[in-house]
């Protein structure tokens, strides 16, 4: 199974970065027009400072002209931009999903029947889908985004600074108070978040069994059983969602006060201005105005980073996961293995089996299904066997095919241990048929 993970540093995002260099210039690009265009967002508001001191306030329109050419060229750059931009942010998300499933997937087909055995299909399906499609958004529309507002916040700082330090300082003081929110409802939205996502892999898991049994299901006549235990854990889903969405509301109601007050500030103090200055008055309006979407947007991105680590937690835990059948440096080496085998090295096989003083207890399981078991069956030997169920028919079947290891003795094939050679080299020379075949 899947264990549970500490919180990670910077959000987990650093576990992602081996999946991103195929990307690297696109994400580049990506940040640079997004920087781009959030220089330009903090450009527009100096035109209406302009517009008010010159036109407004001396009365003039000697620039109009100029001034409308150098403003229309400016919007234009930014349509431009940001049509590139999100462009290129659409081909990284496509592209690391990609990456992403292609890597999980191929991991999946190196790892043993019992990680299959511990973990529904739906489980794995959520692992392949739902994580790597949120892992590919972060990368893609989430930097972009965050690339953009952390850029025009701090361009909006300066440029209060510039025109009025004063004022601009009393609207930062927020920031500090931003910070202690931050770090108090980290931790309660990353650990409610988790269990969010584990109840979900849970019902997703059941649900696909659910339906993949339903002969199963119908003929042992445990309808009532089966929703009684999906109602169970939607409830349980439910109420960690209720959970998880107050905590998000009231991390958010209470961020957004905060960022409010800095509107608060400027009408308060910075109407004196007005007399005076009505450009930067309009300015300070503008950039106190415009912080207050990216502030709010931090608080949701915050809430989305917290939950994105969850699924970068539960992808980089599957990837980690090894298999209980594996082969050896040595018999990779000399036969290759399932995706680059070496035929050239495969001997030819006969067929001989021998169980030699085989026990076997299943990875996840407490008893012992074979114990001290010998069994020789000669090439061309025809061989039925019987037996109630649980006896350990399938168990030898799946011991032949090496889909497990015997947890002590050995399994000789033509006279040699099985792992003493490829596990492909095995599989290929084996037939296996199924009472309910699967067709690809």
């Amino acid at each position: 199974m899947e264990t549970k993970t500490k919180h990670l540093k910077f959000f987990g995002t650093g576990k992602i970065l081996p999946f991103l260099k195929h990307v690297r210039g696109q994400i580049l690009m990506m940040v640079t027009l997004a920087f781009i265009s959030s220089l330009v967002d903090v450009t527009i508001p100096q035109f209406q400072r302009y517009a008010l001191d010159h036109f407004v306030g001396l009365g003039t329109m000697d620039t109009l002209v100029s001034f409308l050419i150098v403003y229309v060229a400016v919007i234009l750059l930014a349509s431009l931009v940001n049509y590139i931009s999100c462009a290129q942010a659409t081909i990284v998300e496509m592209k690391v999903n990609r990456e992403l499933r292609q890597t999980g997937f191929r991991h999946l087909q190196t790892l043993s029947f019992s990680y299959f055995n511990q973990n529904s299909v739906g489980y794995i399906h959520t692992r392949l889908m739902s994580d790597t499609g949120r892992i590919g958004g972060l990368v893609s529309w989430t930097l972009i985004d965050c690339t953009w507002r952390v850029s025009y916040i701090v361009g909006a700082v300066v440029m209060m600074i510039r025109m009025n330090a004063k004022l601009a300082m009393m609207i930062l003081a927020i920031v500090p108070l931003l910070v202690i929110l931050f770090s108090v409802f980290q931790k309660k939205l990353i650990d409610v978040n988790r269990e969010v996502r584990e109840v979900n892999s849970k019902i997703t898991g059941n649900f696909n069994e659910g339906i993949m049994g339903a002969k199963t299901v119908k003929s042992l006549a445990i309808e009532q059983k089966m929703e009684e235990r999906f109602t169970s854990e939607t409830d349980t889903m439910r109420r960690k969602s209720v959970q998880a969405s107050h905590l998000r509301g009231l991390f958010a109601g209470t961020m957004n006060f905060a960022s409010s007050v800095a509107l608060a500030i400027v009408l308060w103090k910075g109407g004196y201005i007005a007399l005076e200055e009505m450009g930067t008055f309009s300015v300070f309006m503008s950039y106190a105005q415009g912080m207050m979407e990216p502030l709010r947007w931090l608080v949701d991105i915050v809430s989305d980073l917290i939950t994105t680590q969850v699924n970068i937690e539960r992808f980089t835990n599957l990837l980690a996961v090894k298999s209980d059948v594996v082969d050896t440096p040595e018999v990779i080496q000399k036969y290759g293995d399932c995706f680059e085998p070496k035929k050239e090295n495969w001997e030819q096989i006969k067929g001989d089996i021998e169980f030699c003083d085989v026990t076997f207890q299943y990875p996840d399981g407490e008893e012992t299904v074979l114990e001290n078991f010998s069994l020789k069956i000669p090439f061309g030997t025809h061989l039925a066997i019987v037996g109630e169920t649980g006896a350990g028919k399938s168990t030898l079947v799946n011991l032949v095919c090496r889909f497990y290891e015997p947890t002590k003795g050995k399994l000789l094939i033509d006279g040699r241990d099985a792992r003493e050679r490829s596990q492909l080299w095995l599989h290929s020379a084996i037939g296996y048929v199924l009472q309910t075949p699967h067709l690809f």
